[in-house]
């Protein structure tokens, strides 16, 4: 499996860029010079993203290498889709009734106007990574008899330019907030843990009222999810293995319940178990459940629980791939009414993985206020 991955990625890349060779960089009116020298970015690029999966090994590489690394795969997906773009608008000028020297004029237009697209959405792209923003959601929850606020994290891909100074400075936005609660919905680590321990002990400087509580999320799985485990609890990190705990003064809380993700099921360890979960709650009181990926949405509805936290989709990162990700999961980003009783909320991921880019979908802290309905 760790073979075939990195080939089939490989595979699909260079797919990807002999459509971007001969659907976009020979149809340009450039000269012949300048077609060569971006068919030797694209190679660079692919060379780029070889030397950024052999780095998923081997992550001790330095995060400014690791970040040049990383950028050519959203590079080449974004000149993919400028090139579906730009081959749609070839077809559009060429099948118009225009004369001659303005079907010219309008070609050499398109040419410069796609690559000047193409190098703003890059840049915009890098710099919507960098920059999380801060969700102030309101909920309003039924029997709920005081208000709570959770901050909820989720998807930070610990590893590469997600490292320590980057959890140090999430860590000191979120105490700012003073909240009750904090929540980290999966996806936490992305690498080994020996790797990683720097940045986790950042994450045990989180406070809150009632601490800090984690569920895990797919690419735990990935990288020895028993010794990931262990290192949170080393670090004041609550750990929800398919439990619950009670928030709050008895009567006036509501119950945290945590399950293990569904990924679980594949690796047949870790698997979720709602049944489990829920079986200590005060039926009494609301429930707030915390599963990694919203298609958890289709067991928990089957219980009584009032609202569900989710992360895993990144609000499809790139904005093109929102939609592929709405294929798979019933719900990207935001929040959703599901039933009469069951409400959602997908966090778009405070981190990112794979390229250090963004488009159209920022990442976010969120911050929950959950008020009696």
């Amino acid at each position: 499996m760790k073979i075939l991955f990195p080939v089939v990625f490989l595979g699909v890349i260079a797919l990807l860029i002999m459509y971007i060779d001969k659907r976009f960089v020979k149809k340009l009116h450039l000269g012949s010079r300048y077609k060569k020298a971006f068919i030797i970015f694209l190679i660079l690029n692919f060379i780029g993203i070889m030397g950024y999966m052999v780095s998923r090994y081997y992550p001790a590489i330095p995060s400014g290498l690791y970040f040049l690394l990383s950028i050519p795969i959203g590079i080449m997906f974004l000149l993919f889709c400028v090139a579906i773009f730009y081959d749609l608008f070839s077809i559009l000028i060429n099948y118009s009734p225009l004369s001659g020297d303005r079907r010219a004029f309008f070609r050499k237009s398109l040419d410069f106007a796609t690559l000047g697209f193409a190098g703003f959405l890059t840049g915009r792209s890098i710099w919507e990574a960098r920059h999380i923003v801060l969700e102030n959601v309101d909920i309003k929850i039924k029997n709920l008899a005081q208000n709570f606020q959770i901050v909820q994290l989720s998807d930070i891909h610990i590893g590469g330019p997600i490292d320590e100074k980057f959890i140090k400075d999430m860590v000191a936005r979120v105490n700012k907030i003073d909240t009750d609660l904090i929540v980290i919905t999966g996806d936490l680590i992305d690498i080994k843990v020996k790797f990683a321990k720097n940045a986790i002990n950042e994450l045990s400087k989180l406070n809150s009222k009632y601490g800090t509580y984690f569920i895990t999320g797919n690419h735990e799985f990935f990288h020895d999810i028993d010794e990931i485990l262990d290192e949170l609890k080393l670090n004041n990190i609550n750990i929800l293995d398919n439990e619950s705990i009670y928030i709050g003064d008895e009567t006036k809380g509501f119950n945290l319940i945590g399950v293990n993700d569904i990924f679980g099921y594949r690796f047949g360890k870790y698997m979720p178990d709602i049944n489990k979960a829920v079986s200590k709650c005060d039926n009494n009181s609301p429930s707030v459940l915390l599963a990694h990926q919203p298609l958890f949405v289709e067991e928990a509805h089957n219980f009584n629980i009032d609202l569900m936290l989710s992360g895993h989709t990144h609000g499809g990162q790139l904005y093109p791939f929102k939609f592929l990700v709405g294929l798979q999961q019933p719900y990207v980003a935001g929040y959703y009414k599901h039933n009469d009783k069951l409400q959602v909320y997908v966090n778009r991921g405070t981190g990112y993985w794979g390229p250090p880019m963004r488009l159209g979908v920022s990442s976010e802290i969120t911050l929950l206020n959950i008020i009696p309905a």
